[in-house]
């Protein structure tokens, strides 16, 4: 989110302290001067484009925070946002629609950086049997869905220990973007009834935290791993930002569930 108060210099100083770089550390990476970067951060050097560029990219900044620094600036933002259904991101929106359906009988979706559903294939509208309407009205946040009491949460077998393993992802993602509505996200999550695990897996006990769901469709018990899909080179907003969540059986009995 871009400020009016925003300059270079508190921009850059903001994702540096976030990234636990000194000046000296962040100078040597973008080869400038550290006397330079003092002067960009203390607001007696604008720096040029290519600079700020070249920081940005050394502080691995996402695309959304790089347009806000060139922006500060005084420079026009590079990185373009459209969304998903628009004309020239057709191509994108294939892929995603191809991963989801060829993930079938097994469910998937996928999801923008506030985790909305942006879509979704057709192994997941069952296992939603029961949650409360509202949470099912779009914009539908998967999060709050998975972790409110009127959602799935009453249907997870193992909900202290998934519900820590999403409590610490977005504690990951906030601390990575230092995104105000993702903070507003956790600690809302955070006040739902129950506890998070304290406990730790031991080293060896599993493979990955696993999804225990009973659906009310009468399936049974279902236990689910997830894999997390990112597109791997984009320059363009919405597609940075983007994510797929694919869940594979973790047992038999859950493989058979799904089989024709």
């Amino acid at each position: 989110m871009t400020s009016i108060s925003d300059t270079p210099g508190s921009v850059l100083r903001e994702w540096r302290q976030r990234r636990r770089f000194s000046q000296l550390d962040l100078a040597l990476e973008a080869d400038i001067s550290t006397r330079h970067l003092s002067f960009v951060e203390n607001g007696r050097s604008a720096g040029s484009r290519d600079m700020l560029m070249r920081l940005a990219e050394r502080l691995a900044m996402p695309l959304r925070a790089r347009n806000r620094l060139l922006i500060a600036g005084g420079y026009a933002p590079v990185f373009s946002e459209r969304p998903l259904d628009a004309p020239d991101m057709a191509a994108a929106r294939e892929a995603v629609d191809m991963i989801l359906k060829g993930h079938e009988p097994y469910p998937a979706l996928a999801v923008d950086r506030y985790w909305t559903l942006v879509a979704a294939n057709a192994a997941v509208a069952p296992l939603l049997a029961g949650v409360a309407r509202g949470l099912l009205e779009p914009p539908v946040n998967i999060l709050r869905l998975s972790l409110h009491p009127e959602g799935l949460a009453p249907q997870i077998e193992n909900l202290g220990e998934w519900r820590r393993h999403l409590l610490d992802r977005l504690r990951s993602q906030v601390a990575e973007t230092g995104d105000p509505q993702l903070g507003e996200l956790l600690v809302e999550l955070s006040a739902y009834p129950g506890r998070a695990d304290k406990e730790r897996p031991k080293p060896g006990s599993a493979i990955a935290v696993p999804l225990r769901l009973r659906t009310a469709g009468g399936e049974g018990l279902l236990s689910f791993i997830s894999t997390t899909t990112t597109f791997g080179t984009p320059t363009e907003i919405t597609l940075s930002e983007l994510a797929l969540e694919c869940f594979y059986p973790a047992d038999p009995e859950t493989r058979a569930a799904f089989t024709p």
